[in-house]
C-alpha cells in the first residue's frame, strides 16, 4: 500500500484543496489529509471542526481520510503512518520556494519519506483559505470556492459580526 499525506491548516478546505486531494487518491492507494498548526496563522476553526469539514468534502473518496495533527511536524506523522510521501499544491512560483525549502529539512528528518509537488488546477489558483475567510467576513456567496457545508460553516462562524 502506497500512502502519501497531504498536510495543511485547512482553515478552511476549499475546492482547490480537494482537487488536490482527488489527484492524490488516483495515484496512491491511501491519502492521509493532515490537519496541522501553523505558528503564524490563527484558525477560525478548530482541529476538530477542519477534520469534520474534510470528511464531508472527500466522503466520495474511498481512500481519503482526514486526521489531525496538532503539535507535530508533518514528517513525524507521515512516519508514523508509513507513508512513502508529502504532497503539497503549488500555486505560485513563491509558493515552490517555501516547499522546496521544507522538502529538503523535511529529508534531513527522514529521507525515507519523499516530497511531491502538484501544481494546482489553474481554476483554483487564486484561491486561499485566507481570502475566503475575509469574504465569508464581507457575507460574499463563496460557493464558486467552497462547497455548501464550509459556506454553512463559514455563515455560522461570521453570523453577528
Amino acid at each position: 500500500m502506497k500512502r502519501i499525506i497531504y498536510p495543511g491548516t485547512f482553515d478552511p478546505i476549499h475546492y482547490g484543496h480537494i482537487d488536490i486531494a482527488r489527484r492524490a487518491s488516483r495515484l496512491f492507494d491511501e491519502v492521509y489529509i493532515c490537519v496541522s498548526d501553523n505558528q503564524h496563522k490563527n484558525p477560525l476553526f478548530s482541529h476538530k471542526e477542519r477534520v469534520e469539514m474534510i470528511e464531508e468534502c472527500t466522503s466520495d473518496l474511498d481512500n481519503v481520510s482526514a486526521y489531525s495533527n496538532p503539535n507535530n511536524l508533518v514528517v513525524n506523522f507521515a512516519d508514523s503512518k508509513d507513508a512513502v510521501a508529502i504532497i503539497r499544491g503549488l500555486r505560485h512560483v513563491s509558493d515552490f520556494e517555501l516547499e522546496f525549502q521544507m522538502a529538503n529539512v523535511n529529508h534531513g528528518i527522514n529521507p525515507e519519506i519523499s516530497t511531491i509537488l502538484m501544481v494546482s488546477n489553474e481554476r483554483f489558483l487564486h484561491l486561499n483559505s485566507s481570502i475566503i475567510r475575509e469574504l465569508a467576513e464581507y457575507k460574499t456567496d463563496l460557493s464558486k470556492f467552497v462547497p455548501k457545508s464550509v459556506e454553512d460553516r463559514l455563515i455560522e462562524k461570521f453570523k453577528g459580526k
